[in-house]
């Protein structure tokens, strides 16, 4: 416990510290008027309190990926912790304060826009293209993985009670199957729905109760922890030093910790999606001091809820084998299902679960609302008539049913990938406001030549790129870095004109 304990510390310690100097190197101009207010429309342009901001940011950011990637990471071991810790400190929380204060600071621009208008119009038709396609793919993702906890909870309240089971009632002839497609299609109406309407009507109203349950399940299973006997760690079969934190422990030899680790903790360390989502509540920032408390600061209690599941992947079941079959037998929402049931009872784990259901429904809502918003900035379509936003949401909703089709780990590497690849992009578009205004732009650089490394080795060694031998893979990830380094410091130049985006607009 003493080691989750310090984890904790470290994160708290890195919104203050670390987020302050991050703060101090953006230089925020609190006299400058923000979206919110100067282009206020009622349907997305609508100022907001930096609470409800924070509670809705962290609701969007943090889908099952905070949940499922530190319940798969944990089959490496204690060292997923650390990817957690320091890849939330330096480069996630990093990437979305970046995030959301540029586009802030650009009238609440997306990240093609910001990518096009900091490192080139080639760069943002390619962000619009992936930016779109990693919506798609979330918003198909946070369909399923909903639906499934709860045909769970449902079929086995189904029958009689015996929850737990996961079974079928066959009196009322209600299968598995029938009940996962009903949820799955109660919740594409309600992503239709929220997707349409203003965002303080369903988001800013009920974000708050679905905040309570968040907090329900984050406490309830941090709760179910401590105080039910489990001991830490019992999966990892071994006392925990400082050196077992390097070790990789996965029971599936020849998976390396790099770069596989890095793309399967994603939400929680550092994700892509979230570029997407916090132009979303920059457009409702009501002062850039704001940003730090709802961006870093959201960006650190995803952190906090990732290391918490990590636990639970160490410490639930006795061997990390045991673990593995579960994920097999039924994705890692088996896993979230049988710890909340095993920890807290029937009651206290239905509520943790459905406090882990409203994760991925309250991401895959603004992911279409996103995937909304960029395809109608591309085409210059006003979306504050209905009749234009239809116009956009029938044809992506069509597209999206039809990709909900595709099995799901195949979805899940595709979008594994495609995260990881957006965040790096935006540190890199970071890191060029930075270099391009004489800043302190080794912040984010650091950050994206460590991604890069990340993702070009991934997609060198993965099935789904081009399946390389292990060594190969390595040094063609590392060899494609260098190349893009160097040419971002090649094709950028240092501005002496100080940065036009920190005046205060009229």
């Amino acid at each position: 416990m003493l080691w989750f304990l310090l984890c904790v510390a470290l994160l708290l310690a890195g919104y203050f510290i670390y987020g302050s100097i991050i703060e101090r190197i953006f230089k925020i101009n609190p006299s400058r008027p923000t979206p919110a207010h100067h282009m206020a429309d009622g349907v997305d342009y609508v100022p907001m309190s930096k609470k409800k901001i924070w509670l809705i940011q962290l609701l969007n950011i943090a889908g099952t990926g905070p949940i499922f990637g530190p319940i798969l990471g944990a089959l490496y071991g204690p060292v997923a912790m650390l990817w957690i810790v320091f890849g939330c400190i330096f480069a996630g929380a990093v990437h979305d304060y970046f995030c959301g204060m540029l586009s802030i600071r650009n009238k609440g621009a997306n990240i093609p826009f910001l990518a096009g208008k900091y490192l080139g119009r080639p760069v943002k038709h390619f962000m619009n293209v992936l930016a779109i396609l990693l919506l798609l793919l979330v918003g198909v993702v946070f369909v399923a993985s909903p639906a499934s906890l709860l045909t769970n909870i449902t079929a086995d309240l189904l029958n009689s009670g015996a929850v737990g089971a996961g079974a079928v009632n066959e009196e009322s002839g209600t299968s598995n199957a029938n009940i996962l497609m009903i949820w799955t299609a109660i919740i594409f109406v309600y992503y239709i729905i929220a997707t349409l309407v203003p965002i303080d009507k369903i988001i800013g109203r009920i974000y708050p109760l679905f905040g309570a349950l968040l907090l329900f399940m984050t406490v309830g299973m941090l709760f179910g922890l401590i105080f039910e006997g489990i001991p830490m760690f019992r999966s990892v079969g071994m006392d925990v030093d400082f050196a077992t934190f390097f070790q990789n422990l996965h029971p599936k030899e020849g998976l390396p910790i790099w770069p596989l680790l890095f793309i399967t903790i994603a939400c929680g360390a550092i994700s892509g999606f979230h570029a997407t989502q916090t132009p979303l509540m920059a457009r409702c920032a009501e002062n850039e001091k704001e940003g730090r408390f709802i961006f870093y600061g959201a960006m650190i209690g995803e952190g906090v809820i990732a290391l918490i599941w990590c636990m639970v992947g160490l410490s639930f079941y006795e061997t990390s084998e045991a673990m593995n079959a579960a994920i097999v037998s039924g994705t890692p929402s088996k896993v979230v299902y049988d710890s909340a049931i095993g920890m807290l009872g029937v009651f206290g784990g239905i509520l943790a679960v459905l406090g882990v259901v409203i994760l991925p429904i309250t991401s895959g809502d603004t992911a279409f609302r996103a995937a909304r918003l960029l395809i109608a900035d591309f085409f210059h379509l006003d979306q504050r008539n209905i009749a234009k936003r239809l116009m956009i949401a029938i044809p992506l909703f069509i597209v999206g049913f039809a990709v909900s089709k595709i099995d799901f780990s195949i979805l899940w590497r595709y979008f594994g990938w495609a995260n990881q690849t957006t965040a790096t992009v935006m540190l890199w578009v970071a890191a060029a406001y930075l270099y391009r205004y004489n800043k302190f732009h080794w912040v984010c650089t650091v950050p994206a030549i460590f991604m890069t490394s990340v993702c070009t080795t991934f997609l060198a060694y993965a099935p789904i790129g081009f399946g390389l031998e292990y060594q190969t893979a390595v040094y063609v990830g590392f060899a494609l870095t260098i190349v893009i380094t160097l040419a971002f410091f090649l094709m950028l130049k240092p501005i002496a004109d100080g940065d036009p985006d920190s005046e205060t607009v009229s």
